[in-house]
């Protein structure tokens, strides 16, 4: 399986502008700028789109994790903040903040499989950054 998308960039770092087109077209032309990276310009950029992606591929790992155990989620509730070092141009890492509502599971079996998500997702293994976790069962 492939999965693609394109990105556009015209002009300069800092004037320029970018525009953000996914193969299934949810994005398309999408803006992303200078601004809405290193300021707080009104676009997507590639550090927020990283974080959705980590945010979302967590979220259907623990579900499979969980599933396999024998548990239903009635909700995953995850958030990743990625972040960057802008002096070096380097992203350091991604917190994930999990609110899960999950029944007849226990605390220690609720971290082990969220441990497990954070640790074997696909975008997990994709990167090369530290991955944090702070998982609450409510």
């Amino acid at each position: 399986m492939k999965r693609s998308a394109n990105a556009v960039w015209n002009g300069t770092l800092k004037e320029g502008i970018g525009k953000i087109t996914t193969e299934s077209k949810i994005l398309n032309d999408h803006e992303y700028c200078f601004n809405s990276r290193f300021s707080d310009g009104k676009a997507t950029n590639p550090d927020e789109l990283l974080a959705a992606a980590h945010a979302g591929c967590f979220a259907m790992a623990l579900s499979l994790i969980l599933g396999k155990e024998g548990y239903t989620p009635d909700s995953l509730d995850a958030t990743s903040q990625v972040t960057m070092d802008a002096d070096k141009l380097e992203l350091t890492g991604s917190h994930i903040t999990l609110k899960a509502r999950i029944p007849d599971i226990s605390d220690d079996k609720f971290m082990e499989c969220a441990n497990a998500a954070k640790e074997n997702c696909p975008v997990s293994k994709a990167l090369s950054l530290n991955i944090t976790l702070d998982a609450k069962l409510l």
